[in-house]
């Protein structure tokens, strides 16, 4: 296994990578097809009727920011857009009522998650995913969405799924619930820890919730938010900056080998856990002591260590419950196999083109590898 970052065929690793592990989901959704081809790895029976949507929510929410960037290079645009049509026809097959791939948007509570994953994704990618979808599916899109409002989010980071769904219906020019928006954001401003962290509800978790939902969706929920009320835009620049904070935490913790600690749920998840890491570069926010390329390369490293794991994928190219290969007992409950494609959030500097600092330069070592070799490194202070 190679932790080279410095060739020029880093970015294409990273989207081929990437596509791997869509394009299982997008392909079978795309000719409504995911409900019969579609393995479902699980510890409870009723996560069957959530999966499907789970797979899809969090395919796009990794993928969008790059189908909604064009390609500098040829055969990676011809790839997007291939993709982008993919993601238009699992839109319209997940939504309309009368598909074999209707997904359940309506029925427990898991939907309030991938809604919100789905809300997210639209939001980063809206010309791809939304003003190309014709009248028809952006009106069956929004009634889904919107069958959501029926059940009530837990007192947790799940205020924030609701706020997001409400975020992107306001985008779409629907009907939208500030009161949800507001709830949430002023909930997470009490929750908050300091040093860029928060807590998930009243208490704290050891655990990467911080990047899988936290501290994302509330710099995007925020950025199309801001400008409706003045006690929202108040809050803007402090969540950039815990975010900022929280990216020099992300970069700190990832070994020199491309570990990470193995601390709390969710771990399936995999290198979803670096969210927002990846969320800071992408909108080119990393703090001065984080040059882009060492967190390209600090990143690919995470990736190639996990993805290259025996038993991360079945024979069909599906995703398997584990953190470094299949390890099933790494499954809460709540985990099935549409639960794992979060791991797709790490690509999110995809939708960065190629000439941005964050692609450009050769090997650059992060912080802990330069630690552990005994080379000058940036002195870490809180915020």
């Amino acid at each position: 296994m190679s932790n080279s970052c410095a060739d020029s065929t880093e970015r294409s690793y990273w989207v081929k990578t990437m596509l791997r592990i869509a394009d299982p989901v997008l392909s079978a959704l795309a000719s409504r097809k995911l409900r019969a081809t579609m393995p479902v790895e699980n510890k409870k029976e009723e996560q069957l009727q959530y999966s499907h949507l789970e797979a899809f929510g969090r395919t796009l929410v990794g993928i969008s920011a790059w189908l909604e960037t064009p390609a500098q290079n040829a055969e990676e645009e011809q790839q997007r857009l291939h993709y982008g049509e993919l993601a238009r026809a699992a839109l319209d097959a997940g939504t309309d009522p009368e598909s074999p791939d209707f997904l359940n948007f309506s029925q427990g509570m898991q939907p309030i998650v991938d809604t919100a994953f789905l809300a997210n994704a639209i939001l980063r990618a809206p010309n791809t995913l939304w003003h190309q979808l014709d009248g028809r599916v952006q009106a069956n899109l929004a009634k889904a969405m919107k069958a959501t409002r029926t059940r009530k989010p837990v007192f947790s980071n799940w205020l924030l799924f609701a706020a997001m769904t409400e975020t992107a219906l306001r985008f779409m020019g629907e009907d939208w619930d500030p009161m949800r928006i507001d709830f949430a954001l002023k909930q997470h401003e009490q929750w908050y820890l300091g040093d860029g962290m928060y807590g998930d509800g009243p208490a704290y978790h050891a655990d990467y919730y911080n990047s899988f939902v936290i501290q994302p969706m509330l710099v995007d929920i925020i950025e199309h938010v801001s400008d409706h009320y003045e006690d929202w835009a108040a809050l803007r620049k402090s969540f950039i900056a815990r975010a900022q904070r929280f990216a020099v935490v992300q970069e700190r913790s990832i070994s020199p080998e491309g570990t990470f600690p193995v601390i709390g749920r969710s771990l399936a998840y995999r290198f979803g856990a670096f969210q927002s890491l990846a969320q800071t570069a992408l909108r080119g926010e990393l703090p001065a002591e984080l040059v882009p390329a060492q967190v390209r390369c600090a990143l690919g490293a995470v990736i190639r260590r996990l993805i290259e794991a025996p038993g991360t994928f079945d024979e069909e190219g599906w995703l398997r419950i584990g953190l470094c290969g299949h390890q099933p007992e790494l499954g809460e409950a709540y985990i099935s196999t549409g639960s794992l494609y979060l791991c797709t959030a790490v690509f999110l500097p995809l939708g960065l083109t190629a000439d941005d600092a964050f692609w450009q330069g050769g090997d650059t070592p992060w912080t802990s590898q330069k630690v552990w070799s005994g080379a000058p490194v940036v002195i870490d202070k809180a915020l």
